[in-house]
C-alpha cells in the first residue's frame, strides 16, 4: 500500500485482494496519516510559535521569547530573520515541507538571535546546544548549492559557500 500527490490530487495504491469495505478503510487511514505528516511539515504561524517556545525551553533554557512567529514569502537569500528589538522572527517559506529538525534548526538560530544579535563564537554556541545543528546546517548548504548548480555539469558550479550560506 502506498500514497502520493500529483498536484492536487492524491493517488492511493492498494492490493486488488481487498473488500470494498477494507479499501474504504485503509483509503481513510492513509489519507489521515498523509494528512498529519503534511500538518507537521507545513505548520500553521501558531504551530511555528508554539514550537519556537518549546525549542527556547528545551535548549536555550527558555530564555529566548519572540513576539511572533510567522512564516513569510519575501526571502529569496535568506532562510529565516529576526529583528531583536521587536522580537519578530519570520521563516521563508522555502523551508516549508523541509524535515521538521532543519525547520527547528533555523527557529533556534533565529531565537538565539533575541539573546545575542551577531555570529560571534558566544552565538554559535549557544545554537549549538540544538543537537542538530551541523546536520541542519549541512542540509540547507546542499539545497542552497542545488538552487544554483548547472544542471548539465556540475563540475563548473561554485562552492555552496558563494552563496553565504550561514546557517
Amino acid at each position: 500500500m502506498s500514497a502520493y500527490r500529483d498536484g492536487d490530487k492524491v493517488v492511493v495504491m492498494l492490493p486488488s485482494r481487498l473488500s470494498k469495505a477494507e479499501e474504504e478503510q485503509w483509503i481513510a487511514t492513509i489519507l489521515e496519516r498523509l494528512a498529519e505528516r503534511e500538518r507537521r511539515r507545513r505548520p500553521s504561524d501558531s504551530d511555528l510559535e508554539a514550537r519556537a517556545l518549546e525549542l527556547s525551553r528545551r535548549h536555550l533554557g527558555g530564555r529566548a521569547v519572540p513576539t511572533s512567529v510567522r512564516w513569510v514569502s519575501n526571502q529569496r537569500t535568506r532562510w529565516g530573520s529576526c529583528t531583536p528589538d521587536d522580537g519578530t522572527i519570520r521563516l521563508s517559506t522555502r523551508l516549508r515541507g523541509m524535515p521538521s529538525w532543519v525547520v527547528d534548526y533555523v527557529l533556534v538560530h533565529e531565537l538565539a538571535h533575541l539573546l545575542i544579535p551577531g555570529h560571534g563564537a558566544d552565538f554559535w554556541e549557544l545554537v549549538g546546544h540544538y543537537p542538530k545543528t551541523e546536520r541542519a546546517r549541512g542540509y540547507l548548504e546542499g539545497v542552497a548549492a542545488a538552487e544554483h548548480l548547472p544542471h548539465e555539469d556540475a563540475a563548473d558550479a561554485p562552492d555552496a559557500n558563494d552563496y553565504g550560506v550561514a546557517g
